[in-house]
């Protein structure tokens, strides 16, 4: 510190009043010496705190000269056998560099990334050794997607993988495959996280550091001091969803939440930030938020050199050089090092005219320096009140040689050619000929060789082998219908909407023996909207600090409660952070061992459509929850207009293979669909997940047909059936959400016409077409069985008429069924952008309400020359339909 207020006093000598100066900075030194560190960084906390009381501006953020974290004399000490590690940290490197190659040398187009792993292999080396606990409870890490290779590397060493299925890497379809990246769902019993769409890995970790806070505080989970461990790049904090939680890291005070960025100063195809330093930029961005900041710069080679930088050059020409510049050093060689790093100041040749190039080429970075790594890592494990980052500086396709190292292209590097080969084996001692080296082969020592011994030592003591996921778990006992009862009777004389009957379901359920302590609540800041608030006292709101304050409506019966064993998670206007928050909740009977069923209530149209990428990741982990998209479709949400209007969500949720999706009209529809799904999911232990949407439209709901319960799963019923036994005509007429209720009164219009109309309600178009696809595709595969019928053909098939189907979303969601249904076959939908107005005008403007299903039944009726077409003519006129009116499409 010294040292850097010599910096500092260089820096002031445009200073109006430098004697002054002068004065406090003795003043510092004279803290320094006598009473240390300690004291002269509170009384800099106090003055800082003091100046910004009396309205002083201050910097926008605190950083720290470009220089590791902590001192050498600070360190702690690793207490491993340094050169037995960095013989196995090579071997992981040639396994992981061979098995991308050898894939490639079998198809060029398979792919894979070998730089990534090559600048974070001592990063993850150190935390395998000393710091990743396996066992029943084991930490959380998100690996860096791109990494993947390595991670098969280090299992394929302690023999959890075999040669087979290296090289079956990214070739999975015939099984015993290797995924490209953490993939839960193609390998359950490995990978935890997926994390190589970037961002979401930090995102995920955040909310699950969280939510197991969540859990701890409620008694649900003895979480120990267990970690989440998150690695992601420099480049990839680029992402808005890596650093858009990090200030509830810091507000929660996540102490059990450690990131690792892997700072090679690289993206895909340049620098992160050529010209300035991301390092530096991300401390500031971390301290600001509250983070313990550890930056791991420059390795210990550089030590005796700072310790001999007396005058302060050194230090200062790490503080000029930018990030573009420190890629060239490692890209360009120790000559073009000397010449333009040591060469600005005479001072610094001088320092190192005793070093070689090669000596300069080898003065190495933090990331790759155990010692320096394993430091920062039982700094984080220690520090508590605050979650940790270690910004690690590192080389991008380190010891690739010109092949790739600190290359703008290294991150599509897929192999080395022989000669650069040969020099990655003798870099890292690989025991391997040149006559074997044209065939790539792995290396794996004997099974009692000192390597294999200490490595499966280390992870003995740590609890077990990692990555690994646990999916089984204890069922829970779900309500049965017959517990849901009261929403199954229909609501009477009062008006509701489904929105009401869920938060009746979903209080009941919190009150239910089986599942009320592991239900879980999770709204982004819209509970009153979705008319949540009587939960607030009844549940209270999760906060880690408890409730500080007097909530100004304290006397009122739903007042605001936040309490440290609140039940609801409150995530604020946050959708990504919620449903990141419901993930870590949907994933908690693998991670936790404890299965939770997680509601999430949100806009529907700021759902899929905000989120599809973690919403994919759902898929892709597994989840098992609920996600329920309120005031859905595009005319039931009539007065917020284009952004708000949903016409799309269930289109864009039949696209996760794994998600359910069902868009219900009635109480009893909502509910057999809710305990189906936990009896699936919880009980029979499926691997889906359940997307429900819900409308804020109040009218009467009807008590549930008796028998309708398996037609509501599978996505069709019989709602009503005509009683015009003597009608001419006959139509079937489908529909779902509040839109059925105009399906429904266009049965009254079509008696005037002589018409009759069955009524078939929709419950989820979705899983009609994924039925009918199955179907479809059993019959292509087994042409001399009995051909498997469609469930809604099945249904259909029997009835007289056309079929008419309307919903509240955009006509492809209804289209998907064409196929299935033998008969004329008409789709109304909600086609083009939103806007405000009343729910009828709406309906009409989109065609959709009931005038318009009826001219539908007429039209179609028509086609099959059952009417004439005057009287559809007729219909037109007397129904106010404006035949000239703008496309909605396109209006």
């Amino acid at each position: 510190m010294l040292q850097e207020l010599e910096e500092l006093r260089e820096q002031l000598r445009d200073d109006l009043d430098p004697q002054e100066t002068e004065e406090w900075l003795d003043a510092l030194d004279g803290v320094l010496r006598h009473q240390g560190k300690a004291r002269a960084a509170y009384l800099l906390k106090m003055l800082v705190r003091h100046a910004a009381q009396q309205g002083t501006k201050l910097p926008p953020a605190i950083t720290t000269p470009f220089r590791n974290t902590i001192e050498p004399t600070a360190e702690k000490r690793m207490p491993g056998d340094l050169f037995m590690e960095r013989r196995i940290r090579s071997l992981i490197r040639w396994n992981a560099l061979a098995m991308v190659m050898r894939a490639n040398d079998n198809n060029e187009g398979l792919g894979g990334h070998i730089s990534s792993f090559s600048s974070a292999a001592t990063l993850y080396d150190v935390g395998f050794n000393y710091f990743f606990r396996g066992g029943d409870k084991p930490d959380l890490i998100y690996y860096q997607g791109h990494s993947a290779p390595g991670m098969y590397a280090r299992s394929y060493l302690e023999g959890r993988l075999n040669e087979d299925q290296l090289d079956n890497f990214r070739r999975e379809v015939d099984g015993d495959g290797l995924s490209s990246y953490p993939h839960p769902w193609l390998m359950p019993d490995y990978w935890q996280f997926p994390t190589v769409s970037m961002g979401l890995g930090p995102i995920q970790a955040i909310y699950q550091a969280h939510v197991m806070k969540y859990q701890e505080s409620r008694s649900l989970v003895e979480q120990g001091d267990r970690k989440v461990w998150c690695f992601l790049g420099d480049g990839e904090c680029d992402e808005p969803e890596s650093l858009g939680a990090i200030a509830l890291a810091g507000r929660e005070q996540l102490d059990n939440l450690i990131f690792v960025v892997n700072c090679n100063l690289q993206r895909l195809d340049g620098p992160v930030r050529g010209n300035g330093k991301i390092i530096q930029e991300l401390e500031g961005v971390f301290r600001g938020a509250g983070w313990n900041v550890n930056k791991v710069i420059w390795g210990r080679h550089w030590d005796p050199l700072l310790e001999k930088d007396k005058d302060g050059f050194l230090k200062r020409r790490m503080n000029e050089v930018c990030d573009g510049e420190l890629q060239n050093y490692k890209a360009n060689g120790g000559a073009y090092t000397r010449e333009h790093f040591f060469g600005k100041y005479p001072e610094l040749l001088e320092m190192v005219k005793d070093l070689s190039d090669d000596d300069i080429m080898y003065l190495n970075r933090g990331g790759h320096d155990p010692y320096k790594v394993y430091a920062a890592y039982a700094n984080a494990v220690e520090h508590k009140g605050q979650p940790t980052v270690v910004l690690a500086m590192t080389v991008k396709g380190y010891g690739m040689g010109k092949g790739g190292e600190a290359q703008n292209e290294t991150h599509g590097v897929k192999k080395l050619d022989l000669e650069s080969l040969k020099k990655f084996r003798d870099r890292f001692a690989v025991p391997i000929s040149d006559a074997e080296l044209k065939e790539v082969p792995y290396y794996r020592p004997a099974e009692d060789s000192p390597e294999m011994v200490y490595m499966r030592k280390r992870r003995q003591e740590l609890g077990g082998y990692l990555p690994a996921r646990k999916a089984d778990f204890d069922a829970l006992q779900v309500p049965t219908l017959e517990d849901l009862n009261g929403q199954l009777k229909g609501s009477g004389k009062r008006e509701i909407s489904t929105t009401m009957s869920f938060v009746r379901t979903l209080s009941s359920l919190v009150k239910h023996k089986g599942v009320g302590k592991v239900v879980v609540p999770i709204v982004p800041d819209e509970a009153r909207t979705f008319g949540m608030e009587g939960m607030f006292r009844q549940l209270g709101i999760y906060s880690s600090q408890g409730q500080r304050y007097t909530p100004h409506d304290a006397d009122q019966i739903m007042y605001y409660k936040e309490d440290k064993s609140g039940q609801i998670l409150e995530e604020g206007i946050n959708e990504a952070g919620a449903f990141s928050a419901w993930l870590a909740a949907a994933t908690s009977y693998s991670n936790h061992g404890l299965p939770m069923i997680p509601f999430y209530i949100f806009y529907s149209m700021f759902g899929f459509q905000r989120i599809m990428d973690l919403a994919w990741a759902a898929g892709d982990s597994q989840a098992r929850g609920f996600l329920m998209g309120a005031t859905s479709g595009r005319t039931t949400l009539n007065g917020e207009g284009l952004q708000h209007q949903d016409g799309h969500s269930h289109l864009m949720a039949n696209m996760i293979p794994n998600c359910l999706s069902y868009d219900p009209t009635y109480a009893h529809e909502l509910t057999v669909i809710l305990q189906d799904g936990m009896k699936r999911m919880y009980q029979d232990k499926e691997n889906v997940f359940y997307y429900v949407t819900l409308m804020n439209e109040n009218y009467h709901h009807p008590e549930m047909p008796k028998g309708c319960e398996e037609g509501i799963i599978k996505g069709l019923y019989l709602l009503s059936e005509s009683k015009q036994k003597k009608a001419k005509h006959k139509v079937q007429l489908m529909g779902s959400g509040t839109i059925l209720r105009e399906v429904e009164a266009a049965v009254e219009i079509l008696a005037d016409y002589g018409v009759a109309a069955d009524v078939w309600s929709a419950t989820s178009i979705n899983q009609l077409q994924r039925d009918g696809a199955n179907c479809e595709r059993f019959n292509l595969m087994h042409p001399d069985e009995e051909a498997q019928v469609p469930y809604v053909s099945q249904m259909l098939d029997g009835r007289d008429g056309p079929v008419i189907c309307a919903t509240d979303y955009i006509k492809s969601y209804g289209e998907q069924i064409r196929p299935y249904i033998n008969k004329r076959f008409v789709v109304l939908g909600t086609d083009g952008f939103g806007r405000s107005d009343t729910r009828s005008k709406l309906r009409h403007h989109f065609e959709v309400d009931r005038s318009f299903v009826a001219l539908a039944a007429l039209k179609a009726l028509a086609d099959e020359g059952e009417i004439e077409r005057s009287v559809v003519s007729k219909a037109i006129q007397k129904l106010g339909i404006n035949p000239d009116k703008p496309n909605p499409l396109y209006a």
